[in-house]
C-alpha cells in the first residue's frame, strides 16, 4: 500500500476529477458489456450506469453511480447524484440479475443522493428505502466496491452486501465532512477537522467490522496508475465470487442479514447474546 495519508488527504484523493469511476472499471474489468436504461416507470438517469456483463468469462450483472471527469460530463449525470430513476433503475436490474441467476457487483461513488425538491416529489426516500430491503432480500451474490465517496443513503442504497470492499484512498460515510461541520459547529470550514472526527477512511472502517477488504491503490492515488488499482480490485472480486458461490442462496441472505444487524452493537458485560 501507498504511505499513510490523513483523512482529509483521503477525502481529496476521493474527490480527484481523474480517479477511476464506473465506465473506466467496466471498460479494464469485464467483456461484453450491455447497457441497460431506464427504470420502466419514469424515465432514464444517467448517475446511474448498470447492465450485464461477463467477469472471466462469469456473466454478472454490473451497476453503480457515475460521476464525469468535465464539466459537461458532470452536469450529464447530476455530479453522480442519483434521482429516484436511477435507484428503481438498479433495482430492475438487481431484480433481473435474481431471476437470472447472475452475481451482482455495485460501484460506490456519490456525494449522495440528488437532494433537490423535484426528487423527493418523485419518491427519493421511497426508492432509497425499497433498494435497502431488496438487496437485503436478494439470493445471488452481491459484492459492493466504494471507489471514491460514499455518502448517506444515496451510498448505502447499492451497499448491502455480502462483502463490502473499499479503495485504499476511497471514504463511506453518513454525509459529507462539510455537512458534518455545518451541523455541528455550524462552520463547513472546518471540515478538516471533521475528517478526523468521522472514521470515514477504508482502515476505520475495517477496523469498525462496516467494510470488509481494502483494496490497495498506488502511492497518490488510483488516477496515478490505474492499471495498478484495476489489478488489484480484479484479484479481490475474483476472491470475493469464488467465496461466496459456495453457500446456498438461503445462506447468502440469512449471512447478509446478520451481517447488517451486527453493525454497531455493543456487547453488555454479564449478558448473553439472543
Amino acid at each position: 500500500m501507498s504511505e499513510p495519508l490523513s483523512p482529509s488527504e483521503r477525502v481529496a484523493v476521493a474527490r480527484n476529477p481523474g480517479r477511476p469511476n464506473i465506465p473506466d472499471f467496466i471498460s479494464a474489468l469485464f467483456t461484453d458489456f450491455f447497457e441497460q436504461r431506464g427504470d420502466r416507470l419514469c424515465g432514464e438517469d444517467a448517475g446511474i450506469l448498470g447492465g450485464i456483463a461477463r467477469f472471466h468469462g462469469r456473466p454478472v450483472t454490473v451497476l453503480g453511480t457515475r460521476k464525469g471527469k468535465t464539466l459537461e460530463e458532470n452536469l450529464a449525470c447530476n455530479f453522480g447524484m442519483p434521482s429516484p430513476e436511477g435507484y428503481r433503475k438498479a433495482l430492475r436490474l438487481m431484480r433481473q440479475a435474481e431471476k437470472f441467476r447472475r452475481p451482482v457487483l455495485t460501484f460506490i461513488d456519490t456525494p449522495g443522493a440528488y437532494p433537490g425538491l423535484e426528487a423527493e416529489a418523485r419518491g427519493q426516500g421511497e426508492a432509497i428505502a425499497r433498494n435497502l430491503l431488496e438487496m437485503s432480500r436478494l439470493t445471488v451474490p452481491v459484492v459492493a466496491i466504494v471507489t471514491g465517496e460514499g455518502n448517506s443513503g444515496g451510498a448505502l442504497a447499492l451497499g448491502v452486501a455480502d462483502r463490502v470492499l473499499m479503495l485504499e484512498n476511497a471514504v463511506y460515510s453518513i454525509l459529507s465532512p462539510e455537512g458534518f461541520a455545518s451541523i455541528l459547529w455550524k462552520d463547513a470550514g472546518r471540515s478538516a477537522e471533521a475528517c478526523g472526527l468521522m472514521k470515514l477512511t477504508a482502515p476505520d472502517l475495517k477496523r469498525l467490522g462496516v467494510i470488509d477488504e481494502i483494496v490497495p491503490e498506488p502511492a497518490g492515488g488510483a488516477h496515478l496508475a490505474p492499471e495498478i488499482a484495476f489489478a488489484q480490485l480484479d484479484q479481490a472480486l475474483v476472491r470475493c465470487l469464488t467465496q461466496l458461490s459456495k453457500p446456498s442462496g438461503a445462506a447468502l441472505t440469512a449471512a447478509r442479514y446478520q451481517k447488517f444487524r451486527q453493525m454497531g452493537t455493543v456487547p453488555i458485560p454479564g449478558k448473553e447474546e439472543p
